[in-house]
């Protein structure tokens, strides 16, 4: 009975657990926290939080060649997850404001400064280009789009890059709010922006087809992304699929989002995840994020200057891909400022133009290493 004892004690992972094993597993339980007390983007954090848990405890096996997570993997692993979610995306959000207004464009792209400004960063402290490109991505605060090009060009980066990616989209309403005031005057923030123009239904299911040519055109690499976004886009406005567009924007996207992040969160084992280098990852994603809220804010302000004081500068923030957080802040900042403000659609264009802009971004890193 001793021996029986012994054995079963041996075998359990108790005394197999590591220091960084245990490291591990507070933070994936402290993300939990921020989940679920904080509300911090559930939806995403909670799944994430719990693949680093159970990857993180020893003996499961569960990313093991055999294991549950392993076979699941494949599909993030492979670039199949992230466009599923860019179709769900697109089947979820209104592109009217961006075609009402179409200088929104600009402050997409400004935000996207971010990007490249992280990549050069990365690449000053020794990273290589491929590794460095997918570091840039955080930047443009979009977790699928990191994910995909993570997994194409530094996959053993994965695990920390989606964590940070992810974890920047949730912290949007606390970054962001003091980057804005800081760039922008009480005179500015005020501005109230006159309502845009009604968006025809041609319009809206015109825009996603020539999107996708147009795109995929000049930039074949950017497919995947672009073509699921503006299918699901497509299958919205069309008006004769409405199960299909339900679909989309509910228990599918729900079912990807939850392989999605198990899986990402498999990745960050602790002899991976718990490295110099990933400290430098999470670092210049803050820098990326910021240079990238920074870009859009100043842009708005040179917008602001030459429109003469009608576009409030603020609706550049939103040019980052974090959708809708983005534009909700700067609604939100906009409110305190001026109660009768309301400027959660303008800001929406260049909410949208950056998750255009940041799969297009995604697309040319792709291409060039």
């Amino acid at each position: 009975m001793g021996q029986m004892l012994h054995n079963f004690w041996t075998s359990t992972g108790i005394l197999q657990t590591s220091v960084n094993e245990i490291i591990m597993i507070i933070i994936a339980c402290v993300f939990l926290y921020l989940a679920i007390n904080k509300g911090y983007e559930p939806y995403l954090l909670i799944p994430i939080a719990f693949g680093m848990l159970l990857v993180n405890l020893p003996g499961t096996g569960l990313m093991a060649e055999d294991g549950l997570l392993h076979y699941l993997y494949e599909g993030t692993k492979r670039g199949i997850y992230p466009p599923l979610i860019f179709l769900c995306v697109g089947a979820s959000t209104d592109f009217g404001p961006l075609i009402a207004n179409p200088k929104s464009v600009l402050l997409g792209a400004a935000a996207q400064f971010g990007i490249f400004f992280a990549l050069i960063g990365a690449v000053l402290l020794g990273f290589p280009l491929n590794e460095a490109a997918s570091i840039g991505i955080i930047g443009g605060a979009d977790g699928p789009t990191a994910i995909f090009l993570t997994g194409q060009l530094a996959p053993d980066l994965l695990g920390p890059i989606a964590l940070a990616a992810y974890s920047y989209m949730a912290l949007v309403p606390i970054i962001q709010p003091p980057i804005i005031r800081l760039l922008t005057t009480k005179e500015e923030r005020q501005v109230k922006m006159k309502q845009l123009r009604p968006v025809s239904k041609k319009e809206k299911v015109v825009f996603p087809v020539l999107v996708a040519i147009f795109t995929i055109k000049l930039l074949p690499s950017s497919a995947p992304l672009i073509g699921m976004l503006m299918f699901g886009n497509l299958i919205r406005e069309s008006g004769v699929v409405p199960k299909l567009a339900e679909t989309a924007q509910n228990s599918f996207m729900y079912i990807v989002t939850i392989i999605l992040g198990i899986t990402v969160g498999a990745k960050a084992s602790a002899d991976v995840f718990l490295q110099a280098s990933t400290l430098k990852i999470v670092a210049l994603g803050l820098i990326a994020f910021s240079v990238g809220t920074i870009s859009g804010v100043l842009f708005g302000k040179i917008m602001y200057k030459l429109s003469k004081g009608k576009i409030n500068p603020m609706i550049g923030a939103a040019g980052v891909s974090a959708v809708p957080m983005a534009a909700r802040v700067v609604q939100k900042v906009g409110r305190e400022e001026n109660p009768s403000n309301f400027l959660l659609m303008h800001a929406m264009g260049p909410n949208v133009a950056g998750v255009i802009g940041s799969a297009v971004a995604a697309g040319i890193l792709l291409n060039m290493f």
